[in-house]
């Protein structure tokens, strides 16, 4: 697929004029002066590929979402020959710049990472990071409330030590404290990679298309998934048997999702698998899980046939209140949407609702439904870049970097693709890997932060024009999680019911604000909205205006709100 300048489609397609929906700002806002670096140019094996994710909390407490991005490591600093990469932890500024203070925090990782999940884990009220990385453990920083955190995944039984990738936190049993999921992806060995000329991977693994690339994951030997039972005192129990989620068939996971999909109360976990069937388990709320991956419609497409599924979107895009799944995939396939027709019931119909054209030539990482233009329905976003660099040596219609992909929505179980305007942040070419969603400005838009593989961060700054919005940040009470991960907000305004989750965990080995948006169109009353807790109570709640973000307090309602005017005015990009 090419366009009018015989650019393959997933580098080109660009028009010159129409709505300008997001802005590049990294330079002005100081994330470009960071740099992600993973293995090698070339790409000469898998361990090369993945890329990083990328997280939005508020580390400090100051009511700004600040940005965590993963680094992943060069052979040179293997090898004592170069730098050591580093993570970056971005403090919001509140004026539309971020200084990276990792260092001074002591999250850098310097080790081989690949994803990251944001929760209060010990319930003090202040986010704590998990970050996965391909070996040396995990990281589980403990926030100290004072801009540093420490690293307690030793003493809390999480580091591991194999592969780890997208992991989430979810209260899978109701008691009040964050449990944790964490994908296994390969079991992989330094000192014998695996390549075409090795005995560990049949030599057609190593090749697309009938052309040599790096080897795997088919033909390499799967890791293991792990469940960690909070056990409320600072430490972790590995209940991944007990739990039958521990991945017998060692699959190759690469993003979870704790999300109640039956909507009683208890999450459910997805789990995307590269190359091999997605995993959805209900929770049977005993402790324990049951495998309905193919029952369900989730673990193959449409066609009956497994995807190499890298991200994980929800939402209820249809205002319903049913969420439905959306996951992206490997080039010649088409990203899949899988809509909810019943509990725990999923059709794919991505042709009907019009992505699966559109995406068979991209290869899709991180991605998310969000409201972009505030109208009250969700619409689609997709990260996208390619994991061969041979590709652009090649005739195939796809591209190594790529644009992303935004889809409308029209409001009647459809999408259309939103035309990518020449110099706009959806008209350029990115080597996307994680990206995360959320009001980095406090201005109730939402923004997108991309982390590409082998270079700086993109920062999209949603420019559209304003219409109305509100936002919930929740604060668990004594029986349900401090971040109030798992709870939901239903919002009536404007003829609709809108639906809304706070999770952990998703997209692409990334976490998104945690805070609820949204959009309410040109209505600016809203009707009411409900809060339905993890614990299992509900609440109601009156929304005295729209346009402000409202703390609400589990039991005491609104205890805080920030409106419209603090909406910070963004230096334009260079």
């Amino acid at each position: 697929m090419r366009d009018a300048q015989n650019r393959p489609i997933t580098a080109g397609g660009f028009v010159s004029s129409g709505p300008v929906i997001f802005q590049d700002i990294s330079r002005p806002s100081g994330l470009s002066e960071w740099r992600n670096a993973t293995g090698s140019p070339q790409k000469q094996y898998i361990v090369d590929s993945l890329g990083g994710g990328v997280a939005l909390l508020d580390y400090n407490n100051d009511g700004w979402m600040d940005i965590y991005l993963v680094n992943g490591m060069t052979y040179d600093a293997i090898n004592g020959k170069g730098q050591i990469p580093h993570s970056a932890l971005f403090r919001n500024n509140h004026n539309g710049t971020f200084t990276n203070v990792a260092t001074q925090s002591g999250v850098t990782n310097d080790r081989w990472g690949v994803g990251v999940a944001v929760g209060d884990f010990n319930n003090d009220g202040w986010p704590d990071l998990y970050v996965t990385n391909v070996t040396g453990g995990n990281r589980l920083y403990r926030n100290n409330h004072d801009g540093t955190f420490t690293d307690v995944a030793a003493s809390a039984g999480v580091a591991l030590g194999g592969w780890s990738t997208g992991p989430t936190f979810g209260d899978y049993d109701g008691d009040g404290f964050l449990d944790l999921f964490v994908p296994g992806y390969v079991s992989y060995d330094f000192t014998h990679p695996a390549a075409a000329s090795s005995d560990q991977v049949a030599s057609n693994s190593c090749r697309f298309r009938d052309v040599p690339v790096f080897c795997g994951p088919r033909g390499l030997r799967g890791e293991h998934d792990h469940l960690f039972h909070n056990n409320g005192n600072g430490t972790f129990t590995d209940v991944s048997e007990k739990a039958h989620v521990n991945d017998a068939p060692g699959y190759y996971g690469l993003t979870s999702l704790f999300v109640d999909l039956e909507g009683n109360g208890r999450p459910d976990l997805l789990v995307a698998n590269d190359s091999t069937p997605n995993y959805l388990y209900r929770n049977k709320r005993d402790g324990t899980f049951e495998d309905v991956s193919f029952e369900a419609g989730f673990a193959v497409n449409g066609n009956g046939r497994p995807t190499a599924t890298m991200g994980i979107a929800v939402g209820d895009d249809r205002n319903d209140g049913k969420l439905d799944i959306a996951t992206t995939v490997f080039s010649d396939d088409s990203d899949v949407l899988y809509r909810s027709t019943d509990s725990l019931s999923f059709d794919d119909v991505s042709q009907e609702a019009g992505i699966a054209e559109t995406t068979i030539p991209f290869l899709g990482w991180g991605a998310a439904f969000i409201d972009y233009d505030n109208d009250g329905w969700k619409d689609l976003f997709f990260a996208n870049g390619h994991v061969y660099p041979q590709v652009d040596r090649h005739d195939w219609g796809t591209s190594y970097a790529q644009r992303p992909l935004l889809f409308r929505n029209t409001h009647n179980g459809k999408f259309e693709l939103v035309s990518a305007v020449k110099g706009t942040g959806i008209g350029m070419v990115l080597t996307a890997r994680g990206a995360a969603f959320g009001d980095l400005f406090n201005d109730g838009r939402i923004d997108v932060v991309i982390n590409n593989i082998d270079g700086p961060p993109t920062l999209l700054r949603n420019v559209m024009p304003q219409r109305h919005w509100v936002e919930f940040h929740l604060i668990g009470g004594a029986k349900s999680p401090r971040d109030a991960v798992g709870a939901t907000v239903y919002v009536h305004a404007g003829g609709l019911t809108q639906r809304g989750d706070v999770l952990s965990g998703g997209s692409f080995a990334s976490s998104n604000d945690p805070r609820v948006h949204f959009g309410l169109g040109d209505t600016a009353v809203i009707k009411g909205a409900e809060v339905h807790w993890p614990d299992g109570t509900r609440e109601i709640i009156h929304v005295p205006a729209a346009d402000c973000i409202y703390t609400v307090e589990q039991g005491r309602g609104i205890t805080g709100q920030v409106c419209s005017a603090v909406a910070v005015k963004v230096p334009r990009p260079q």
